[in-house]
């Protein structure tokens, strides 16, 4: 039975829904928006978090409010394939890239409800024991760029591993004190955003400098280019892929098979999309790590849900949401102990 079937014919009873606003203030230039889906049927709630990045459609959905047909009776993929029908956007979206965000929301919060009307979880559905997540804190440094930002972190958890964004404006002074702190295990080069506020130009020269100076981290989401592809030829087991992978099909698509992937669960929008893309990365030995999205309320716990049931012992993006705050005593450390409800899908609660 494939991971899918294992959830897809779960009875799924929809009486009403709501949304629920949250936000962030980050910076005086940055608020921080998602959108909390709440499924309701049977006594139960389902729950879910739309991580779309732009302030606009957030608000509009918000507006917009619970007006979507979805009360009735559903099995959990004849669900899905109603929202296949569904104008969730009616607008659009301000990148076509978010579409998938907001068909997850409301897939992770039915594939909640559902569980929990059938008063079970989500790793017993799935016959799957959860583990400890080894998580990673992930930042950028600045503009121009310091360690000061990791070593506040550093100061009070000297065992934390960080996920780095290294921009053109990394010198080799940095890198070198970077690389003496021996706690950095991906570099997300962004080179396949296009369009957003953490866009990185495909910069040869900042390639090569990390690529040679952290010979053991992952690189992820360069950009390949003609004066790219020679510098990172002799480094390209350990290339990575994060933005471009919604599907089976793209994980196909690449260039070569890759060692490792970065899941972001939003990114492929079903579950049905979400379980054959594990299912085929087990059957080629690739390996896995999540990513997450900024989330600011239970999207968090279910990506760490996901983590501690299907790979809990890679470089998992998935640190508890007040490692993006400033940094304070008394957090959790990796590896994260799992604290899973009983019933449903989330962490917790």
């Amino acid at each position: 039975m494939s991971l899918y079937d294992s959830v897809s014919g779960l009875s799924l009873e929809i009486e009403s829904y709501e949304l629920e606003p949250l936000e962030l203030t980050v910076s005086p230039e940055f608020t921080r928006k998602t959108t909390v889906i709440r499924l309701r049927g049977g006594g139960h709630e389902g729950i879910g978090e739309d991580v779309t990045y732009s302030a606009p459609d957030q608000e509009a959905l918000q507006e917009e409010g619970p007006n979507l047909p979805l009360p009735g009776s559903h099995t959990l993929d004849s669900f899905s394939q109603l929202l296949d029908r569904l104008a969730l956007w009616p607008s659009g979206p301000a990148l076509e890239q978010f579409r998938p965000y907001r068909r997850w929301a409301y897939e992770s919060a039915a594939l909640d409800l559902a569980l929990r009307q059938a008063g079970t979880s989500l790793h017993e559905a799935l016959g799957r024991d959860p583990q400890p997540v080894t998580f990673v804190s992930s930042m950028r440094l600045g503009d121009p760029a310091s360690i000061e930002p990791l070593q506040r972190w550093l100061d009070l958890y000297p065992g934390l591993r960080f996920k780095l964004d290294p921009t053109s404006s990394w010198d080799e002074a940095l890198v070198s004190a970077l690389v003496e702190t021996n706690a950095v295990d991906t570099l997300d080069l962004k080179g396949a955003y296009e369009g957003t506020p953490v866009d990185q130009a495909a910069d040869p020269t900042l390639y090569a400098r990390v690529a040679i100076a952290f010979p053991e981290a992952w690189i992820e989401d360069p950009r390949l280019t003609e004066e790219t592809v020679p510098v990172l030829e002799p480094h390209r087991s350990r290339i990575t892929w994060d933005a471009p992978i919604h599907s089976v099909a793209d994980i196909v698509g690449l260039s070569w098979r890759p060692r490792t992937l970065n899941f972001k669960p939003s990114r492929f929008g079903s579950v049905q999309g979400l379980f054959e893309a594990y299912e085929h990365c087990y059957e080629n030995r690739i390996q896995i790590y999540g990513g997450g999205q900024f989330e600011l309320g239970p999207g968090r716990g279910q990506i760490q849900y996901l983590a501690s049931i299907f790979h809990p012992d890679t470089p998992n993006d998935v640190a508890p949401a007040a490692y993006n705050a400033d940094p304070k005593s008394g957090l959790p450390a990796s590896p994260l102990q799992p604290a899973l409800s009983n019933t449903g899908f989330r962490w917790g609660g």
